[in-house]
C-alpha cells in the first residue's frame, strides 16, 4: 500500500472510531428523550406511608439480557443536597441471593424504616444519601423482585454471572440516568460482598481500559464490610472469635482444630460433626450480632434460610444447613415490618416493581435460588490488584459480629502482606472511641466498635461518618472532637 493509501486507511479508521466512541463530555449531561422518558416512568411519588422528604427517588427494572428477558431490579435516592455534585454510590448485599433493597436500604443505610405497623415509615437520620446519590440493586436473577424469563437462568448462577449482570445493569442505568455518568462512581457492600464487590470492581475496571472514554464509568473505589474474604482465613477467624468471645467451649474449640482444615474444602464426617456442636450455640443466640436480643415475636417468619449447594463460599462453612441463616437487625423482628410492606401491593405499584407479577412473595433472601456454580475460594487477589492500581480500598468490620468476625478479616488482610504505615489506632465519634484503624500501603482498615455484621443498623452515626470519610479520602478523627 502506497503513503496516500496508508493515509486514506488511517483517516477511514478515525472517523469510524469517532462515530463509534462519540465525543468525549465533561460534567452532567441532562436526560433527554427516551432517558428522560424512562427517568420519568420511574420516578416514585407516592410511596405509602413515606413521609415528606426533599430528595427525589427513582425505582423500576433494568433489562440486562433481552434474549432471557432478564431485568434486575434497583431503587435510587438522590443526595439531600447538591446530587450534581456528589459521588454516586452503589451498595450490594450478599447472602448469596440476599436482597440489597431489604436488608442495605430498609434496614441499614437508606433514608426510611418500616415502623412496627408495617404500613408506615420513619426517615433514617443517619442515611447514606447524606453523602451521595444512592443506588440499591437486588442481584442476582432470582433475588427480591429482580427476575427472568428463562428458568435455567437460576441453574446458572454463580459469582461470575452476577458480576457480569450487574455490570450490564450499570450501563443501562447510566444510559436512563445520563446525568450521573460524570459523578465519581463507588460501590460498598457487606457480607457475601465480600466477592460481590470486588469482582464488580475489576471488571468494571478492566473494561474502562478497552472501552471509549465517553462509554467508561468513572470509578474510583470500593469500601466492604465484614466481608467473606478468603476461606481459609475467613473460617479460622470464625472458631477463634467464637472462643474467644465465650460462645463455645473449650472442648468444641479443641476439637474443631483438631478435625477441620479449612484450606482443604473436603470437609470430613469428624469436621462435619465438630462443626454442628458449632452451630448449636447459634441456634440461641444470634450469630450476626453476638449481644442483642433474637425476635420472640411468634409471627416472625423463619430465619433458616433454603439450604444452598454448589461452588458456593466459605466452601466448608457452607455445607452446614445451619450456615445459611437470615440476619437480624437491631431490633430483631424489623426484617417481618420489611417483608411485610413489601408484599403490599400498592407498595410495589408506587415503586414499579413486580410487574411480571412473579408467582413467589418478596424475601429477603431468596427461597428459589438454591444452587451456586462458581465461587473462588478467596477474593484477596483481586483486592491485591485493584490496591496496586491505585484504586481507593476501604474495609470495615463490626466487632460483636460472629458471622464474619473481625477476627477473620484481620487475618485475611495480613494474608495481602501490605505494609502498615500506622498501626492500630483509636478514632473517634465526638468524644467516644468508634473503633480502631490500621492504614496499609494502598488499604484501610476500619473496626466499629460494638457493631455487629450490618454495621449501619447498629452504629448508624458512626457509620455515616465511615462512609463521609471514605468518599472524601480523609482518615477518620484520631481526638475526641
Amino acid at each position: 500500500m502506497n503513503i496516500s493509501g496508508i493515509c486514506s486507511f488511517l483517516l477511514i479508521t478515525s472517523i469510524a472510531i469517532i462515530i463509534k466512541c462519540g465525543v468525549i463530555v465533561t460534567g452532567q449531561l441532562p436526560p433527554t428523550g427516551q432517558a428522560l422518558i424512562e427517568q420519568n416512568a420511574d420516578r416514585v411519588i407516592d410511596l405509602p406511608g413515606q413521609p415528606s422528604v426533599s430528595f427525589k427517588q427513582y425505582a423500576g427494572y433494568i433489562t440486562v439480557d433481552e434474549s432471557h428477558g432478564k431485568a434486575l431490579f434497583y431503587w435510587f435516592f438522590e443526595a439531600v443536597n447538591n446530587p450534581e455534585k456528589k459521588p454516586l454510590l452503589l451498595w450490594l448485599n450478599g447472602g448469596p441471593g440476599c436482597s440489597s433493597v431489604g436488608y442495605g436500604n430498609m434496614e441499614e443505610l437508606g433514608p426510611f424504616i418500616v415502623q412496627g405497623d408495617k404500613t408506615k415509615l420513619v426517615l433514617n437520620n443517619h442515611a447514606w444519601n447524606k453523602a451521595a446519590n444512592l443506588l440499591f440493586l437486588e442481584s442476582p436473577v432470582g433475588v427480591g423482585f429482580s427476575y427472568t424469563n428463562t428458568s435455567d437462568d437460576l441453574k446458572q448462577l454463580g459469582d461470575t454471572m452476577t458480576a457480569n449482570d450487574s455490570y450490564n445493569f450499570l450501563l443501562g442505568w447510566f444510559k436512563r440516568f445520563p446525568q450521573y455518568k460524570s459523578n465519581e462512581f463507588y460501590i460498598s457492600g457487606e457480607s457475601y460482598a465480600g466477592h460481590y464487590v470486588p469482582q464488580l470492581s475489576e471488571l468494571i475496571f478492566d473494561k474502562n481500559k478497552t472501552i471509549c472514554s465517553d462509554e467508561r464509568i468513572n470509578f474510583k473505589g470500593f469500601m466492604i464490610g465484614n466481608a467473606l474474604l478468603d476461606d481459609a482465613t475467613d473460617q479460622t477467624g470464625m472458631i477463634d472469635y467464637a472462643w474467644d468471645h465465650a460462645v463455645i467451649s473449650d472442648r468444641v474449640y479443641r476439637t474443631v482444630k483438631r478435625e477441620c482444615d479449612f484450606s482443604n474444602p473436603n470437609t470430613t464426617d469428624a469436621c462435619y460433626t465438630a462443626l454442628n456442636a458449632y452451630f448449636d450455640v447459634y441456634k440461641i443466640i444470634d450469630m450476626y450480632s453476638l449481644y442483642t436480643p433474637s425476635c420472640v415475636n411468634s409471627t416472625a417468619s423463619s430465619t433458616r434460610r433454603p439450604f444452598m449447594g454448589g461452588n458456593v463460599s466459605p466452601q466448608t462453612f457452607s455445607k452446614n444447613k445451619h450456615w445459611h441463616v437470615k440476619p437480624r437487625g437491631y431490633d430483631p423482628c424489623q426484617p417481618q415490618y420489611t417483608e411485610a410492606y413489601l408484599n403490599t401491593p400498592s407498595v410495589q405499584a408506587a415503586l414499579h416493581a413486580n410487574t411480571t407479577k412473579i408467582s413467589y412473595p418478596w424475601t429477603h433472601c431468596s427461597d428459589i435460588i438454591t444452587t451456586w456454580n462458581d465461587a473462588p475460594k478467596s477474593t484477596l487477589p483481586i483486592i491485591q490488584k485493584l490496591v496496586n492500581e491505585g484504586l481507593r480500598v476501604w474495609v470495615f468490620s463490626g466487632d460483636t459480629d460472629g458471622r464474619i468476625p473481625v477476627t477473620s478479616t484481620r487475618l485475611s488482610l495480613r494474608k495481602l502482606g501490605l505494609n502498615v504505615k500506622e498501626d492500630w489506632t483509636p478514632w473517634y465519634f465526638k468524644n467516644q472511641v468508634g473503633g480502631w484503624t490500621i492504614e496499609y500501603e494502598g488499604l484501610m482498615f476500619v473496626t466499629v466498635r460494638g457493631a455487629g455484621h450490618q454495621v449501619p443498623t447498629f452504629k448508624p452515626k458512626e457509620s455515616l461518618q465511615l462512609i463521609r470519610h471514605f468518599l472524601s479520602d480523609k482518615k477518620l478523627p484520631t481526638i475526641p472532637f
